[in-house]
């Protein structure tokens, strides 16, 4: 009788896809899916570290199965973004928390289980399409740099395919999945403009990247604008979403192209993370306020009926409540649809874990994520 896989998913959309893939690469092993955790020879863990409290709860899951099934615990495998970091982060601390912490969990890199693994995807009508993995910016919070490594490009062709089969196995709906979808490409473009040579398709079409300026200087070549054209163009797909997509990053452009494809999804994900200069360049953000505003002007006005979703992060360390009333404003002033809103948690490897006291109280973070929560989502008090 085949033994049984349970995959528990924490965190984003991009570990609910590489959760996908787990999927197909357990059972090309000869493991069939269990219905329940209880009932599985293998519990594997894809972890999220973005806040403290994802990580605090794999502890937990793990010391919960400890003292609840005893003798009949399965197997345990831990991986995703945990793993990740651990690895990354120098020094080696992290692991070695890890380690101890979990001494008798086996530990799988993500890298481990390739794109050459089709997603078993769960029935329905939006299939998650991973375009990009990992991350260059350093946003001074962030540790998805060390839990996902540097950005890497998937090849357009690929991409393509994989939303063409998901096409044609009833999906009328695609999320597309990176870190920052606006730079797909960079990284393997870079030798093609050193060369001043075009992008070339495998149907021999020539592709011209984009060159996305910011501070007036070109920042990085990108193909997201043609890879958004080219799968919108595919007669059966009804919404084509995308996230996470930087605003330094959001290009003329791309903002054509959405604007010429009614189904390409009118509701934009562009994280602010705060609405004061004075944060934003504590946090290296790359922008002001003032530019954030601009660009979602331009959309709005090349893209009728736009809406827009964002990430804020509340008790960044030295954010005064002046400033955080800054970035209250701003939601006024736009308008959010909808927010991810977390209170910030100092994250090891990080730039403002090394050099920020973490100076803000739990007590006040969570003071302002009520008001800012109450001010997005226009909650009663």
């Amino acid at each position: 009788m085949a033994k049984k896989y349970f995959i528990h998913t924490f965190g984003c959309q991009q570990n609910t896809a590489d959760s996908e893939r787990l999927a197909s690469f357990y059972q090309s092993r000869g493991f069939m899916s269990a219905e329940t955790l209880e009932k599985a020879d293998i519990l594997v863990l894809n972890t999220c570290v973005v806040r403290d409290r994802a990580e605090e709860r794999v502890y937990g899951i793990i010391r919960s199965l400890r003292t609840r099934l005893k003798e009949k615990s399965p197997r345990i495998i831990v991986t995703g973004c945990l793993i990740g970091a651990a690895a990354r982060i120098s020094g080696g601390q992290m692991m070695k928390r890890l380690t101890a912490r979990l001494s008798d969990v086996e530990f799988l890199p993500m890298e481990d289980v390739g794109f050459e693994y089709a997603p078993e995807r769960a029935v329905g009508k939006m299939a998650s399409i991973v375009v990009s993995n990992g991350c260059n910016n350093y946003c001074a919070f962030c540790i998805v740099p060390f839990s996902r490594g540097k950005e890497r490009s998937r090849p357009f062709e690929e991409i393509l395919l994989e939303v063409k089969k998901a096409v044609a196995g009833g999906y009328t709906e695609v999320l597309l999945l990176g870190q920052n979808v606006n730079s797909y490409g960079a990284d393997f473009l870079a030798e093609k403009i050193k060369k001043k040579e075009a992008y070339v398709l495998s149907d021999g079409t020539e592709v011209k990247p984009v060159m996305v300026k910011h501070l007036n200087r070109h920042r990085i070549p990108t193909l997201f604008p043609h890879l958004l054209e080219s799968i919108a163009r595919i007669p059966e797909l009804k919404k084509i979403s995308f996230i996470s997509s930087n605003p330094w990053d959001f290009s003329d452009e791309l903002i054509g192209v959405i604007a010429r494809y009614k189904n390409i999804d009118r509701l934009l994900h562009l994280p602010v993370q705060s609405g004061s200069n004075e944060v934003l360049k504590r946090m290296n953000r790359w922008y002001t306020c003032e530019e954030y505003l601009a660009l979602i002007d331009r959309i709005r006005k090349l893209i009728p009926g736009v809406r827009f979703m964002t990430d804020v992060i509340v008790g960044f360390p030295g954010e005064t409540e002046e400033q955080f009333q800054e970035t209250i404003d701003l939601a006024k002033r736009i308008g959010f649809e909808k927010a991810f809103i977390a209170w910030y948690s100092p994250r090891p490897g990080t730039h403002a874990a090394k050099n920020f006291k973490d100076d803000i109280s739990i007590h006040e973070k969570k003071r302002r994520f009520k008001e800012l929560d109450r001010v997005i989502f226009k909650r009663k008090g």
